[in-house]
């Protein structure tokens, strides 16, 4: 039985990549013989401000050294819109340059960025047109639509829940994604991202929407784990989490 090391760049007030990621992985684990272990290296941030998140993602190089020293198998960097906010198809730099440190560390590691995952996530389910819904202050927001847009994709429509606190993302009942929803126009969207923020919380709520809707519904954590379980050549594949684990992919 093989193990591996799943190990994350996470903002300092970030609770939910802990949560959820090893929630799917370990889901895994009841349907296939590969075990997961999870370690983390935090970078800091509490507002969910442009300049916060800036300065934050600075700090990312130095966390994947550390994870680096601990020889894990893959390594996710865990905020979605701090990619996003610094620039169009920034995720494809970031991977670089976080590849490039565990490079020098002597243990190259593949690298999954959110930002570059729920754009991967959104091409492997085949989207043309999504609907999202993130918790961030509406300028943020219409950034991150900018992002997936320039990936070539349409965004239908957009929720902004404008929750400038990290923590009180987190504190969020995912169960209220299913109102939530409903405010969406859902006219031609091939896919739901029910969060496009790594740090609220949807896994609870993404099967519900799915069957409600009957449209694949996914999430910048689904996706991110999704990447993970690819780049270590495993079956993507949980009992949780939406179309994209479902094992079609």
């Amino acid at each position: 039985m093989k193990k591996y090391r799943i190990g994350q760049i996470v903002p300092s007030s970030n609770v939910t990549m802990e949560t959820e990621i090893p929630a799917i992985f370990h889901s895994r684990e009841t349907l296939l013989p590969e075990r997961f272990t999870f370690h983390s290296s935090r970078m800091r941030m509490k507002k969910v401000t442009k300049e916060e998140l800036e300065a934050m993602d600075a700090m990312s190089l130095k966390c994947a050294q550390e994870l680096s020293d601990a020889h894990v198998d893959v390594m996710g960097y865990a905020c979605l819109v701090a990619i996003m906010s610094m620039g169009r198809g920034y995720h494809c730099v970031s991977e670089v340059n976080l590849h490039q440190e565990t490079v020098q560390n002597n243990f190259p590691t593949p690298i999954v960025t959110s930002a570059g995952a729920l754009i991967n996530g959104l091409k492997v389910l085949g989207a043309k047109k999504v609907a999202i819904i993130t918790p961030y202050m509406r300028p943020l927001t219409d950034m991150v639509v900018d992002y997936i847009e320039h990936q070539g994709f349409e965004v239908v429509d957009s929720i902004a829940l404008e929750i400038p606190d990290n923590l009180e993302v987190a504190a969020q009942d995912p169960m209220n994604l299913l109102e939530i929803y409903k405010r969406l126009n859902l006219n031609g969207v091939d896919v739901i991202v029910a969060s496009a923020c790594v740090q609220m919380p949807s896994l609870e709520a993404i099967d519900q929407i799915q069957k409600e809707t009957g449209i694949p519904v996914t999430s910048a954590a689904v996706c991110t784990t999704y990447e993970m379980m690819k780049k270590l050549g495993l079956e993507a594949k949980a009992a949780i989490g939406g179309e994209l684990l479902s094992g079609k992919y």
